[in-house]
């Protein structure tokens, strides 16, 4: 006699996987046992949602800064090269070509940080440093009798120019995301303190382009 295969051990129905499902639940609930999702606290939830917004907002700090602090930098440059061609058109002698390379050379070691930007007489002296030379040069560029014809020294005038009216702008957007940043983590210090997320928790200096 043949033995037929008994399909139904080998491929439970549809009505018998519920019927076990069924009974397996009642098991939980009697024994109070019912198993949880993963368990991960809201607090923990929290304080990762808020750390990532403090991570964008540090990165959106450190692009603005980096970008203003870039943009100097090539104004600085444009200011050596300004000073080569006044050099060049034999407006000044050695010793005063010298004097001003020396005070163009100095504006990046005199120039203010992140951390100090909130002592208004350290921005102000640097400021006052820069626009000064930047006066100096330019006067002494148009003076020269081959400036309306000289492309080369046009353009790194307008260049010097265009940064020294860009100044403000990079301030105040510092500033706007700064002011966020530093509110943001009075708010929600006490979460992001207890938090396993090392991250900095100190405020930001400002230019005081804004309230704070």
């Amino acid at each position: 006699m043949l033995i037929q295969p008994v399909y139904g051990l080998m491929k439970p129905t549809l009505r018998t996987l519920l019927l076990c499902s069924s009974i397996t639940g009642l098991f939980w609930i009697s024994t109070g046992c019912i198993p949880k999702k993963a368990d991960v606290s809201a607090s923990f939830t929290e304080a990762d949602s808020l750390t990532e917004i403090i991570l964008n907002l540090q990165d959106s700090l450190l692009i603005t800064w980096n970008q203003m602090i870039s943009d100097d930098n090539a104004k600085i440059k444009a200011m050596q090269f300004l000073l080569h061609e006044i050099e060049i058109g034999g407006q000044i002698g050695p010793d005063e070509v010298k004097a001003l390379q020396q005070r163009i050379e100095q504006l990046k070691s005199n120039r203010f940080n992140a951390k100090n930007i909130n002592q208004e007489e350290l921005v102000e002296e640097y400021d006052f440093a820069s626009n000064s030379l930047v006066s100096e040069l330019i006067t002494l560029a148009e003076a020269n009798s081959a400036y309306s014809y000289n492309s080369t020294m046009q353009k790194l005038v307008e260049q010097i120019r265009m940064a020294e009216q860009r100044v403000e702008n990079y301030r105040v957007k510092y500033d706007d995301i700064a002011v966020s940043y530093n509110a943001f983590i009075h708010t929600h210090h006490q979460i992001l303190s207890a938090s396993e997320n090392k991250i900095s928790l100190e405020t930001k200096a400002l230019f005081h382009t804004v309230a704070e």
